[in-house]
């Protein structure tokens, strides 16, 4: 029986993981940090149906339990090829053998201390799209960082996406949904509130996506800008002074808000780069590993019996994420079956 390494334990590894052992393989899933879910464990509730981050995980990991052998905080450090099998070495000490890789490592969010305009980790009442989901998890209406009830708030899209001067010059691909999905999450908890989104483009691509949008301006009546934020400042209340540009209509705008929001995008995960390199396949010009085709072979990489998928070749949402992870396990299948 073929033994499979899975490298990334969030959502895409373990999908894989469980495809993979369903089709009777031996799977190994190898996690750094000590616990699974990735980040989909920072969520409160996914688009565009509301249900809760934390049970989608729960459902995959009572499909792993007994299956799977998971090794937690555990990096993949060096890697050898011999015999038609992969030989990894392991932060642990251990060395391990299998026949095939699959590469599931996601994303992390870009550090928005980089947009250095926007004052993130300068006012503390300006936070990311991650920290304003650990703020739902609370169930609690949501509050500035001196504790008054944010009444009113501005979501900034795009930041660390489709930006040159970060070095990312590709989409994010759920940013914009993700803000929609924010703000009406605002709206009810802080009845009242003012909500502004300021966006490039908005890119409502997948199906329902763009009730969302309908929803968020009739009934919740939050208000959509495409305009650019060039500078924030902070006022001597702690509310914070927006200027900002209506590209639109190419007027200056000026906003104070309580709280702003900056969607912050993908980059790739920081041992995606290492393990590109230890298997010496390549990545795009975004740094996201690249498959071996775009439209036949998009699980495949240009190393034989080694696999990406998720978000370790490029922004998906989670029903993408899924979809991918278990084509990515029948590309495995085929891998064995024809050679």
């Amino acid at each position: 029986m073929p033994r499979i390494a899975v490298i990334g334990g969030g959502i895409a590894g373990m999908e894989a993981a469980i495809r993979l052992s369903n089709l009777n393989f031996e799977v190994d899933i190898i996690e750094k940090s000590f616990s699974l879910g990735g980040n989909v464990n920072n969520w409160h509730v996914l688009f565009p149906d509301h249900s809760p981050a934390r049970l989608l995980i729960d459902q995959l990991k009572n499909q792993l339990r007994d299956k799977v052998n998971i090794l937690l905080g555990t990096e993949v450090i060096r890697t050898e090829y011999n015999n038609q099998q992969y030989i990894l070495h392991l932060s642990d000490g251990n060395r391990l053998t299998f026949d095939a890789i699959v590469i599931t490592t996601g994303f992390k969010v870009f550090p928005a201390q980089r947009k250095e305009e926007y004052g993130y980790s300068v006012y503390p009442n300006v936070i990311t799209s991650a920290q304003l989901e650990e703020l739902f998890q609370s169930e609690k209406p949501i509050h500035t960082a001196d504790h008054r009830m944010a009444n009113r708030i501005a979501f900034i899209h795009c930041v660390g996406s489709r930006d040159d001067k970060v070095g990312n010059r590709y989409c994010s691909k759920v940013c914009c949904v993700t803000a929609v999905k924010q703000a009406m999450e605002v709206a009810q908890r802080n009845p009242g509130s003012e909500i502004f989104l300021f966006y490039m483009d908005l890119r409502m691509y997948d199906r329902h996506f763009e009730d969302l949008y309908f929803q968020a301006q009739t009934q919740y009546g939050i208000r959509f800008v495409r305009g650019r934020l060039s500078e924030v400042s902070e006022k001597s209340d702690a509310r914070l002074y927006l200027k900002l540009e209506d590209t639109l209509l190419g007027k200056p705008l000026r906003l104070t808000v309580d709280l702003l929001v900056l969607m912050v995008g993908m980059e790739p995960a920081d041992n995606s780069p290492q393990l590109a390199n230890l298997f010496s396949i390549p990545v795009g010009t975004d740094r996201f590993i690249q498959p071996e085709n775009f439209h036949l072979y998009k699980n495949r990489t240009s190393r034989p019996g080694v696999f990406v998928a998720g978000c370790a070749s490029g922004p998906k949402s989670i029903g993408e994420t899924l979809a991918d992870a278990r084509s990515a396990a029948f590309e495995v299948y085929n891998f064995f079956n024809n050679n």
